[in-house]
């Protein structure tokens, strides 16, 4: 079911990044009075860089892995990175013109002069071109600048979030979240020991991951995450289901994070204990996970089923628009992850079409729902704007 959903995923993806790649080419090509063998060339080009990053994703759908395709990918990343900057700069451009045309003929019709001297083709396409020429350098500037970015040491940020009915004992209680690591073509082992390592120096009280540990399989991803099994807190690490890896095998990557020391949560709950307080961490599946099957549907209600009332209760949540449903069940704070606060432009203004909250932290109603920026990314390696994350939240008594 999920190959047949990816497929035709792929297929639509393929149809609107081929549109798009032609868009660009158009605008770029026609403005740079190339000629005909030129641009013959330049038409290459455009058809490589729209080949290259779709070659991992079709080997992914292939169940295709290897360290000669997880180069591959990464240039494709990369590629698919500066090419997205480029498509959003030239329509960016292309609406600027098109407001400004539109302004200067009602401004021409409007005043109902004949006798001015039209803008010429010629002047029109070599605006075009120079503005082109400025366009690629400035995504290219801005893609570099970006990969440095996304590989950066992740930050800390200290929040602290009031909650009316934490017990005292739990005052000043501190939980390490971490999320969206994706450990995959471009993400390896020496990353994952840097961030285990950074992890392990807050001394947390509790440990959260909230969801997209991997892009691949566990047999080849293995040995990367192996890193993981170094961390411990005094009140244990915690594991919630991010859709990445229900597009990586889900059942095995659960028994996987098990084996490295984490409690699964799986629609369901712990109750943590200190001297005679008490509070509740529950975590669900990732909000799609109902498209892998009945058992996996997320259900923040079921989560808490049987859990004492009264009792501060926590959810670790991977979609932030699962505080819809979690509002429900008397949660007083949410952790998620998912949107990596939008990655770079203009991700951080396409991922509130679908999400609630992207970054940072959040009242809904009467609930806290903190959103982390993922430690890793997903895709091309950049990051412009919304740098990697470690969140060290603490609890306080309102």
């Amino acid at each position: 079911m999920f190959r047949i959903q990816f497929l035709i995923f792929f297929s639509i993806w393929f149809g609107v990044i081929g549109l798009a790649h032609w868009y660009v080419g158009r605008r770029v090509i026609k403005a740079a009075h190339f000629t005909r063998e030129q641009a013959r060339i330049a038409w290459v080009v455009v058809v490589l860089l729209f080949l290259i990053p779709q070659v991992p994703f079709a080997f992914f759908l292939a169940g295709v892995q290897s360290n000669a395709l997880d180069i591959f990918s990464y240039l494709g990343y990369i590629v698919m990175g500066f090419f997205t900057l480029v498509l959003t700069f030239v329509v960016l451009r292309d609406l600027v013109l098109l407001i400004g045309k539109g302004i200067n003929r009602a401004g021409k019709s409007l005043s109902r002069r004949r006798d001015e001297i039209p803008v010429s083709d010629d002047r029109r396409r070599f605006l075009v071109h120079a503005s082109n020429i400025g366009i690629i350098g400035i995504a290219a500037a801005a893609s570099g600048y970006g990969f440095l970015q996304a590989h950066r040491r992740p930050m800390v940020e200290s929040v602290d979030i009031p909650l009316a009915n934490l017990p005292l004992e739990f005052d000043r209680f501190r939980i390490l979240q971490f999320s969206d690591l994706h450990v995959g073509p471009t993400i390896k082992r020496d990353y994952v020991e840097q961030i285990t390592g950074q992890i392990l120096e807050q001394k947390a009280d509790m440990i959260v991951f909230t969801g997209d540990l991997v892009d691949g399989s566990v047999a080849w991803l293995k040995d990367d995450v192996a890193p993981l099994k170094e961390l411990k807190a005094p009140f244990g690490t915690y594991f919630s289901t991010g859709n990445h890896e229900y597009y990586s095998g889900v059942e095995a990557w659960m028994r996987e994070a098990d084996r490295l020391g984490f409690d699964v949560l799986h629609n369901e709950h712990r109750v943590i204990t200190q001297g005679e307080g008490k509070i509740v961490l529950a975590g669900v599946t990732d909000f799609g996970g109902k498209d892998f099957g009945s058992a996996h549907a997320s259900h923040p209600g079921a989560a808490v089923a049987g859990a004492p009332e009264g009792v501060t209760r926590i959810l670790l949540a991977h979609q932030p628009r699962s505080v819809a449903e979690a509002t429900k069940f008397g949660y007083d704070l949410q952790l998620s992850g998912h949107t990596h606060g939008g990655q770079y432009f203009p991700g951080n203004y396409l991922a509130r079409l679908n999400q609630p909250y992207i970054e940072g932290l959040h009242k809904h109603d009467t609930m806290w729902v903190y959103v982390n920026r993922g430690v890793g990314y997903w895709g091309p390696p950049i990051r412009l704007g919304t740098l990697p994350e470690l969140t060290l939240v603490t609890l306080r008594k309102a």
